[in-house]
């Protein structure tokens, strides 16, 4: 099946398993394009008996022919991808199809010194950061301080911008309580390092993406993390520092929005997020951590316990709203096989009003108590009922789960396009490729 230009875009506070999809539909695309988040985001995608954990590489990476591209909305870690770049070498994948913009910003080690200090600064009222330099990175960007893809394979430019911003940094970590980690040679010599690493892959990918759009390409746009961590849609100030919706893309890749044909939303059957933050569908008991063993909900970038909670129409109508989500991908509904009964909120209740839209106010959500729908639980699976199911499709799957399914979708007002049941590739369900009502 073709994809003309197609994204894929969380739908609540990431880890909803767009890797998988990414990696899944990749199969049909000449390019992939990450266009924002840094090295917060993470993806895992299983391939046979290997895992791969990705953070900064595109996870078209892992297909063959197929190009990865790092759009310029994306900060990078040197440090970070020349890892990535090893593990898939190492694993016997070629990562000659990878492209770098020359315009995205890099995370000097002063970023992350900066992140960390400024977070113990903030002590209660934390954001939940993790410490790997994007905040500032992208403030940095935003105040016109920040050192280029491109100013790593320039000596003179590298030297030039670490000469005059370094001292600034220095001064603002002091400031924080912190203490600088890194001398200003240091960093010099290292980015320039990681510079002469990195330099065959860096090119304006403006050029390469527009040009593959108007050749007709297939051209997929992976997003990272989810719409409620959105810098200006999120659940502020807890969230990421860059655009997670679908019009992210315009800015992170350089196309203009009349490029973008289709908009996968990704769909975890319930609802996790990491950090603070509200999170009005959030369970604290037994249910909660049942659905954090079960589903291995512990975050691929920090190891961190996700918080669970039951699946919430508030916020994926906001993200599909927000992005124009043509289709919904759900993810893990395998997870809540065995339970006796699974809720979904369909709304809010706050100050005594029925609420359906998500709000802004921080002290509103705090307050929200979700009004459910609750639905008969469905049996768990042998292995043998599972690749029955991977082999017949939709009208395999139990009719409960087929009633939840509906249920999401018409309430959310999008077809679900993909169903999966599991991690490993084949255990996906494509309801494109064939009919997907009883």
């Amino acid at each position: 099946m073709t994809l003309p230009t197609l994204a894929i875009i969380g739908t609540q506070w990431g880890d909803e398993g767009k890797g998988k999809i990414t990696d899944y539909l990749a199969e049909d695309a000449d390019l992939v394009v990450r266009f924002q988040g840094g090295t917060n985001a993470g993806h895992t995608i299983g391939i046979g008996d290997e895992v791969f954990k990705l953070h900064l590489l595109p996870s078209g990476i892992l297909r063959k022919g197929t190009m990865a591209v790092i759009g310029n909305g994306v900060v990078v870690d040197p440090e970070e991808l020349m890892e990535e770049i090893k593990a898939v070498e190492d694993s016997g994948r070629s990562v000659s199809g990878l492209r770098i913009s020359d315009r995205a910003n890099v995370i000097m080690p002063y970023h992350k010194t900066l992140d960390r200090t400024e977070e113990r600064y903030r002590g209660a009222k934390g954001v939940g950061t993790t410490g790997r330099g994007i905040g500032p990175c992208y403030s940095d960007k935003i105040s016109r301080y920040g050192v280029r893809v491109g100013d790593l394979v320039d000596r003179t430019a590298l030297e030039e911008k670490v000469r005059m911003i370094y001292p600034i940094k220095r001064k603002l970590i002091e400031a924080f309580g912190g203490v600088p980690e890194h001398t200003t040679e240091e960093i010099i010599e290292e980015s320039a390092n990681y510079g002469s690493l990195l330099g065959k892959y860096v090119t304006d990918t403006t050029v390469l993406v527009n040009d593959a759009v108007k050749a007709g390409k297939n051209v997929l746009f992976e997003g990272a993390q989810g719409t409620m961590l959105d810098i200006d849609h999120g659940t502020y100030p807890y969230v990421t520092s860059s655009s997670c919706a679908a019009g992210g893309i315009c800015t992170g890749a350089g196309v203009p929005p009349a490029s973008i044909r289709q908009v996968i939303g990704v769909v975890k059957a319930y609802t996790t997020r990491v950090g603070s933050g509200p999170f009005v569908t959030e369970l604290r008991d037994e249910l909660g951590e049942h659905l954090q063993k079960k589903g291995g909900e512990f975050g691929t970038t920090t190891g961190r316990a996700r918080r669970c909670g039951w699946l919430d129409l508030v916020v994926v109508r906001h993200a599909v709203r927000l992005s124009g989500v043509t289709s919904l991908a759900i993810t893990k509904i395998d997870v809540l096989n065995g339970m006796k009964t699974v809720k979904v909120a369909k709304e809010y209740e706050i100050d005594g009003a029925r609420v359906k839209d998500f709000p802004a106010s921080i002290s509103m959500l705090n307050t929200a108590r979700p009004i459910y729908t609750e639905f008969e639980g469905w049996k768990d699976w042998s292995r043998e009922e599972a690749t029955r199911i991977i082999r017949d499709g939709y009208k395999a799957l139990p009719s409960q789960m087929k009633k939840y399914l509906r249920f999401v979708s018409s309430n959310v007002g999008v077809p679900i396009g993909i169903v999966s049941i599991g991690p490993e590739r084949e255990e996906t369900i494509d309801l494109r490729k064939q009919k997907w009502e009883d």
